[in-house]
């Protein structure tokens, strides 16, 4: 769609019948002159972190940032963000004790700032050792025990009942060990089924979805049949899991980018050397995984779990993986509206719901990366930024 964006301009005539006085009762718009630009709906992302310099990937770096520092890098990493189109988020969990990503949530909903509306994952669950634990330093210099972690069925309802009391949207997993950090194995389960079942299971019974991190085959299985909502990653997802996931209707969120951006830039930011080997190792399983899903017709939807600079980069990976550029340009709309319930709301342009919308100059349909080029955000009817309205 180009052209202008524009309401109607009415006004209607009354009469006063007492005095016979004419009420003109007048409804004002504004008109946006886009000229030739590419008319969207509001971009989704249904998988960020928000709470960080996503430049520094040192291991310690989660170490040295406090709850309230951790919150006005989320505020720059909001505005990157909104400038690149994208009008709603869903935070994939933080290492916050803070729930800092529920603060930015709040203060949005309040008026108190401004960014992207946002649905909000709480504290990574985890078990000791695994993807999800801060606690990256050796034996004798250990830090606290967090309430993240869980070990058994028992500690699983204290770990998700605390993320449900702070006003957590989301309820966030590691079914598997992951790539960024330097203690987990990414191709190992971690959370036991059971476990899972029963997070999904205190999770839905509060009327909350249930996301879970998970690379390796097995937990990625697992997890599927625990019930969850949304597989994050999926990067090593075979037949047997592709199939149960199109089964149970489970929706898959591939993260491509940030993982062939992870292995192109190794430890130039400051990684682990065990994290860049993990990053390039996994990544050899990531077309094959995105194929198996394509050919089952999975429920795909947007997220990117990288630098917020480096957003609209995933929508060329999922092309690249197999995805029409209609489809990508889907996958952060309507479909990412799905995943989050809100399809009501947000995702595509319809009388009655939200005015998101974003401007790009050119046609994304014919070159993807065009998606790269947003010059134009409304959010909830506000001008964000871009072109002047008169």
């Amino acid at each position: 769609m180009t052209g202008s964006v524009w309401t109607r301009c009415e006004f209607s005539v009354s009469m006063c019948w007492a005095g016979m006085v004419p009420l003109i009762r007048w409804a004002y718009t504004r008109i946006i002159e886009l000229g030739d630009l590419t008319l969207l709906p509001g971009l989704i992302s249904c998988h960020e972190h928000l709470l960080g310099n996503m430049k520094d990937q040192s291991a310690a770096n989660g170490l040295r940032t406090s709850s309230a520092e951790g919150v006005l890098w989320g505020l720059h990493n909001l505005n990157i963000l909104m400038a690149h189109g994208f009008t709603t988020i869903r935070d994939a969990g933080e290492s916050d004790a803070g729930y800092g990503q529920m603060a930015l949530r709040n203060a949005i909903n309040q008026g108190l700032a401004q960014g992207p509306r946002l649905f909000c994952a709480g504290f990574l669950i985890s078990v000791t050792g695994g993807h999800g634990d801060a606690d990256i330093l050796a034996p004798d210099q250990a830090i606290p025990r967090r309430a993240n972690l869980a070990d058994n069925v028992a500690q699983m309802g204290p770990a998700v009942r605390r993320d449900l009391k702070y006003g957590a949207d989301w309820i966030k997993l590691a079914a598997t060990g992951g790539v960024m950090d330097p203690i987990s194995d990414y191709s190992v389960q971690e959370l036991s089924e059971a476990q899972m079942a029963e997070a999904v299971a205190i999770a839905h019974r509060a009327h909350r979805k249930v996301m879970a991190h998970a690379e390796a085959t097995e937990g990625i299985k697992a997890a599927v049949r625990a019930g969850v909502d949304t597989i994050e990653h999926g990067t090593m997802l075979d037949e047997e899991g592709a199939a149960l996931m199109a089964l149970r209707g489970t929706w898959l969120v591939p993260t491509l980018f940030a993982f062939q951006h992870g292995a192109e830039i190794g430890t130039s930011l400051g990684a682990d050397p065990s994290t860049a080997r993990k990053g390039k190792e996994i990544l050899a399983y990531q077309q094959k995984a995105f194929s198996l899903a394509l050919q089952h017709h999975l429920k795909i939807a947007f997220g990117v779990d990288d630098d917020p600079d480096l957003v609209s980069k995933e929508f060329g990976a999922l092309v690249k993986g197999g995805l029409s550029p209609l489809e990508a340009i889907q996958s952060a709309t309507l479909r990412a509206s799905e995943l989050l319930g809100h399809a009501d709301e947000i995702g595509t342009l319809e009388p009655g719901k939200f005015a998101d919308l974003i401007a790009l100059a050119g046609d994304p349909v014919k070159d993807i990366t065009v998606m790269e080029k947003v010059a134009w955000v409304m959010k909830g009817g506000a001008v964000m930024s871009g072109a002047p309205t008169r």
